[in-house]
């Protein structure tokens, strides 16, 4: 990993920290603790579908299934929520690799349509298993993190946990990026067959970035869990897991910073359209067009390109 992502890391810390003191409202803090989940999600997913090449409209359902393995355990069956956040990640890694193992056989649509049946089939399960999910309904009560003794109360903790994680999880995603695997992850993308003849392990490569992304979207359910302390199935149908694809795209596919530009973006500006009413999703959709035509690599990249030409 290069001094520069070094140097963006300890910036993207500052910011983290001093963030919460110059914001008056808590609930712009309550939207940037939606912004950390999120960007767990799509760092994830940027390994997958920009690095890799490997399309998935089904990670919605391990965000779901993250979310209700930890409130499952921690509300039904009384286990610590730490200890329900590595089982949630344990169960979602397995699942992940058992719908990966014959799912990446698969190339392009016929890929993402295997995904898109798997995200279904989750949110049915979500739906109709009500005596652990309690059905469309959903359930209360599930109990927030504590650290030792301390309570992770308010917004302002579980702000600083959100990002912790994130700043954790980007500086491994930057790592896996930069090293041999990392090549590797490029090579597959650019064309599977060449990285066979190359002597790369396509398969194994494809599997362990799926199930790691899948392990990423259950850490951002975990968090979400323990944050709203109530879960129904409706946050994790097929419509979120095309917000979260347009977040990677918008952003930039190819950037694990850019998805969590492209999360920040897709979670906030709904915040700010709200004032316009009937005319929010008129503008919000303008706005992504222009984003996709004018900057078709993505935000990242477009923003790196003015940098550049600055200089």
């Amino acid at each position: 990993m290069g001094k520069k992502n070094i140097l963006s890391l300890l910036i993207l810390a500052g910011v983290i920290l001093a963030l919460p003191l110059g914001l008056g409202n808590s609930y712009y803090l309550n939207v940037l603790v939606f912004v950390g989940i999120y960007s767990l999600i799509t760092i994830g997913l940027s390994l997958l579908m920009g690095y890799t090449g490997q399309i998935s409209l089904g990670h919605a359902a391990f965000f779901g299934l993250g979310a209700y393995t930890s409130g499952v355990l921690s509300t039904k069956f009384g286990v610590s929520p730490w200890l329900a956040l590595l089982a949630a990640i344990f169960v979602t890694g397995g699942i992940a690799f058992l719908i990966g193992a014959p799912a990446l056989k698969l190339k392009g649509h016929y890929l993402a349509m295997a995904t898109l049946a798997f995200g279904y089939i989750v949110f049915i399960v979500f739906n109709q298993a009500s005596s652990l999910t309690s059905g469309p309904s959903g359930f209360g009560q599930i109990p927030r993190f504590r650290l030792g003794n301390f309570l992770l109360r308010s917004d302002v903790h579980y702000y600083y946990l959100v990002w912790t994680l994130v700043i954790v999880v980007l500086l491994v995603s930057l790592n896996i990026i930069h090293s041999r695997v990392g090549r590797a992850l490029r090579s597959i993308h650019e064309g599977e067959l060449t990285a066979n003849i190359m002597g790369v392990n396509t398969a194994k490569y494809k599997i362990q970035v799926f199930v790691l992304s899948a392990v990423y979207a259950s850490l951002a359910g975990s968090l979400y869990a323990h944050f709203i302390t109530f879960l129904n199935p409706t946050p994790f149908g097929f419509h979120f897991s095309i917000v979260l694809v347009a977040m990677v795209a918008v952003g930039g596919m190819a950037s694990v910073w850019g998805a969590m530009i492209g999360a920040a973006l897709l979670t906030l500006l709904p915040e700010y359209l709200r004032a316009f009413q009937d005319y929010d999703i008129l503008i919000y959709g303008s706005i992504l067009l222009v984003i996709m035509m004018f900057l078709p690599q993505g935000l990242f990249a477009g923003i790196l390109g003015l940098i550049k030409k600055e200089r």
